[in-house]
């Protein structure tokens, strides 16, 4: 390749060089020095009937040594017919498709998740559909593929997200799935992923899991027995921090868990002994009322006020609630990891069936469920308040009162 007009210069000549001008090594390779002082190294060709200039980098950084190694490689690829210019800009262009690639598998299922709540929170109906999503998401899909890029999920790795909760949590399981598959979706349009969504159900899990109505009815909430209330709300008295305080107003006014840890002050009454729940934060969408009895009462006066925050319970992070999980850990440290706080509506129920003769319509009302009847629907406009009052007292009296007969009042401490 290179002849005996190559290699003309002397590095200690290239390092002394200060008249601007161009200076030949030979073979097309040259050394530039401007008018400022700066060196570079160009390197001059023809190919297909063209004459093009390569820059080879600057002096001192591109030594001499190197420069002609450099441009003796390129006059190889110019032997075999590729335009080293072309060759460069395509080598680039790779090397930042290759960074690219790898700046999206730095960036994890978690945050394609927090950024596809963000982005959809102002469209959802209240702020706790965007609270469900983390809440479902950060408990059960975040542990296993929380970490891992979205492009790397597959439907084994869904499947161990999916298979321990889908007979036991159907209706859980069911909406984990559809917001994994909505989340893998979003990263396949940020060009984070590509190909089949492993979380998609028509054509592709239907045929790996059941489907959710043969299983809906598998396992209910783990509820308590009744007759076992008084013993356990002695144990949770004497417990004594903000997560079992939540759970005892939990039993105590039979409400669903998430309505208690959102509870603000601003709802409650303390005058009226009434707590009014929004419609927003309804399951039915539908305001409810609660009585509050006077153990109820008791709990609520027993709180720290935070000035700080709205809520009743609030959580660790500032301007947040406690967590859905906090009711869940404080079940664990009573060693009652076979209970769940939602079961506890199952006994309250039971209760009112069994040992009282309250009418159905007010246990109902007293749970905020949905009148399944239109026509009774349409007829019953009342909230049976008077009636669900005196249940509510029948109730915590019963709850609080401990199997000697001695009434539990239970004490709040600051301690968590």
């Amino acid at each position: 390749m290179a002849d005996r007009t190559a290699n003309k210069l002397k590095s200690k000549q290239v390092e002394s060089l200060t008249e601007p001008g161009t200076y030949e090594d030979g073979n097309g390779l040259r050394l530039v020095v401007s008018k400022t002082g700066r060196k570079s190294w160009v390197f001059r060709y023809q190919i297909n009937g063209k004459r093009r200039e390569m820059g080879l980098g600057k002096y001192p950084g591109r030594s001499l040594e190197n420069a002609r190694r450099d441009a003796e490689d390129a006059r190889r690829q110019i032997a075999s017919g590729i335009d080293p210019i072309d060759a460069a800009h395509a080598e680039r262009e790779a090397q930042q498709a290759a960074a690219i690639v790898e700046a999206a598998k730095r960036i994890t299922f978690d945050q394609v998740a927090a950024d596809y709540i963000a982005a959809h929170r102002a469209g959802w109906k209240n702020a706790k559909h965007a609270q469900q999503w983390e809440n479902t998401l950060n408990t059960y899909a975040s542990p296993v593929i929380g970490k891992l890029s979205p492009d790397d999920i597959t439907t084994e790795q869904v499947l161990k997200v999916l298979q321990p909760i889908w007979t036991t949590k159907p209706e859980t399981a069911s909406r984990v799935r559809n917001r994994i598959e909505l989340v893998l979706d979003a990263a396949k349009a940020r060009g984070l992923r590509d190909g089949e969504n492993p979380a998609r159900w028509r054509g592709h899990l239907d045929k790996l899991l059941p489907k959710r109505a043969k299983v809906r009815a598998v396992k209910h909430h783990p509820a308590l027995p009744w007759q076992d209330l008084p013993a356990f709300m002695a144990r949770l008295s004497e417990a004594g921090n903000l997560t079992h305080a939540a759970m005892r107003l939990t039993i105590l006014t039979a409400c669903r868990s998430a309505e208690v840890l959102n509870a603000e002050w601003s709802e409650i009454d303390m005058q009226a002994r009434t707590w009014t729940i929004p419609a927003e934060r309804m399951k039915a969408s539908k305001e409810h009322r609660v009585p509050l009895s006077d153990a109820a009462i008791a709990v609520l006066e027993a709180l720290p006020r935070d000035d700080d925050s709205p809520y009743v319970f609030p959580g660790a992070r500032r301007g947040r609630p406690l967590s859905n999980m906090a009711m869940l850990m404080g079940l664990r440290r009573l060693e009652r990891d076979d209970l769940t706080m939602h079961g506890f509506r199952s006994t309250f129920r039971d209760w009112a069936a069994e040992a009282t003769h309250y009418p159905r319509d007010v246990c109902e009302q007293a749970l905020a469920h949905t009148i399944g009847n239109a026509v009774e629907a349409a007829y019953r406009r009342g909230d049976l308040f008077d009636k669900r009052r005196a249940m509510m007292d029948d109730w915590a009296h019963y709850a609080t009162t401990a199997p000697s007969g001695k009434v539990v009042r239970g004490n709040f401490k600051k301690s968590g």
